[in-house]
């Protein structure tokens, strides 16, 4: 049976990964606590150099809550984001 997960997906500002470094260990704190307690289930970012972000969370109400507490959205790195239902059916 497939598994259904939310992807949240971010857009970044040009030359995020420079940008990022002041707020890159909150970002991936918030990534570790949220992995911890099984509310995302994998994540990273696209592209070399970085684009975007993909994050995949078990709800949708998780995927919008780390969206709203994440140190990228508060420091504006992030353009837009949304979160859609992603079918798994194989992993």
């Amino acid at each position: 049976m497939p598994e259904i997960l939310q992807l949240l997906q971010y857009e970044y500002v040009p030359d995020i990964a420079t940008k990022r470094e002041p707020h890159r260990a909150g970002h991936l704190s918030l990534i570790e606590a949220y992995h911890a307690e099984g509310k995302l289930v994998i994540a990273g970012a696209l592209g070399n150099p970085p684009h975007a972000g993909l994050l995949a969370f078990r709800t949708a109400e998780d995927a919008e809550a780390f969206a709203a507490e994440d140190p990228y959205g508060a420091a504006g790195l992030v353009v837009s984001h949304k979160v859609e239902p992603w079918t798994v059916v194989a992993s």
